[in-house]
């Protein structure tokens, strides 16, 4: 396969800003085909990627050697069967279904049909995240023993839009927006989830779904994990604390990749994952601490590894198991918040 021919199925924000510009900066990738029916984005595709813009997923099944699903939540399912029913390889946005079954639905239908399917969780290249990983593989911290991540904004006025409003049947809210990436987070430092706790609410006028949610995990191995996702801190907290049994570490600011993707900057140029030094994380105790530079971000990580599943069969970038995985642990983070109780996972 000398050149993977790829179609993306939506061009909203996940589409426009992450998905399409990563493909098309990954060596052996080629966006050929975009399901858009907005005449700007059609005129978008075409002139900045020269991407034909078709108005129904069918029309990808005989232009593409892989499909990326970017469409919203609600599609998730549907278009990646089909898909995978049609004889391609995909790539989910997270999250990948509306609940873990769903999500293995679609790992054994992979499975049976001999195909790759991954799942976008991007963030586990975050460059901060990148940091934490490397800091707890190293032993810096000793052994871990709380996990603080947070995902807030200050956003009083809701910008609209299913992801605010809309049904149970869209998979709206913070639960499984933000929620799937610090979840996931979690289950990759620390592993498997045997507790869920979890509050959820929702803050503003005109909103439906979720904007304020607090998830807390204790992992097979006994740490604990503490995840906030809010629309509405006005005053941020750290992206991470980390405490361990020798060390913390404290980072403040997201991780600047899609800032610049939204800026515009293409992922392929120089310094594109790299952090500012102002906003490197210290590392150390009361008594002694660190400035610990920022591991570089890398999300063409993900598509380089999609490109070497599908020309050298090695593995997917993201096993679809793992985000089965976190499927479970929000399915049970909204039943604990419903229900104001602590879910055990066997």
């Amino acid at each position: 396969m000398s050149e993977i021919r790829v179609g993306l199925v939506g061009y909203g924000t996940a589409g426009a800003y992450f998905h399409a510009p990563l493909i098309h900066a990954t060596p052996g990738l080629s966006l050929t085909a975009v399901v858009t029916r907005n005449p700007d984005r059609q005129a978008e595709v075409a002139g900045r990627y020269g991407a034909a813009a078709v108005g129904d997923v069918r029309e990808l099944w005989e232009r593409c050697d892989l499909v990326v699903v970017a469409s919203p939540n609600r599609t998730h399912v549907a278009t990646a069967a089909a898909a995978l029913t049609a004889g391609l390889p995909v790539v989910v946005d997270k999250p990948l279904a509306r609940t873990a079954e769903e999500g293995r639905d679609l790992v054994r239908l992979a499975e049976e049909r001999g195909l790759m399917l991954t799942v976008f969780h991007n963030r586990r290249w975050d460059g901060d995240f990148r940091t934490v990983r490397r800091l707890a593989d190293e032993g810096r911290l000793g052994e871990v023993l709380r996990f603080e991540s947070r995902f807030e904004r200050w956003r009083p006025v809701p910008k609209g839009g299913w992801r605010e409003s809309g049904g149970p049947e869209d998979v709206p809210g913070l639960l499984y927006d933000l929620g799937s990436h610090l979840v996931d987070q979690a289950l990759q430092l620390l592993g498997p989830v045997r507790e869920v706790y979890c509050e959820s609410d929702v803050r503003r006028a005109g909103v439906a779904a979720d904007d304020d949610t607090f998830i807390a995990l204790t992992h097979a191995g006994g740490a604990r994990s503490h995840l906030w996702a809010s629309s509405m801190a006005a005053r941020l907290g750290p992206r991470f604390r980390v405490l361990g049994s020798s060390g913390g570490f404290v980072k403040h600011g997201m991780d600047v990749q899609e800032e610049r993707l939204r800026a515009g900057m293409t992922p392929d140029s120089p310094g594109f994952g790299d952090d500012e030094e102002e906003r490197w994380g210290v590392l150390g105790t009361e008594d002694e601490r660190e400035i610990v530079r920022t591991e570089p971000g890398a999300y063409l990580d993900f598509y380089r590894g999609v490109a070497a599943a599908l020309r050298e069969g090695a593995a997917p970038p993201v096993d679809p198991g793992s985000a089965v995985e976190t499927l479970a642990v929000i399915e049970a983070a909204r039943l604990s918040a419903t229900q104001r109780i602590v879910v055990h996972l066997s």
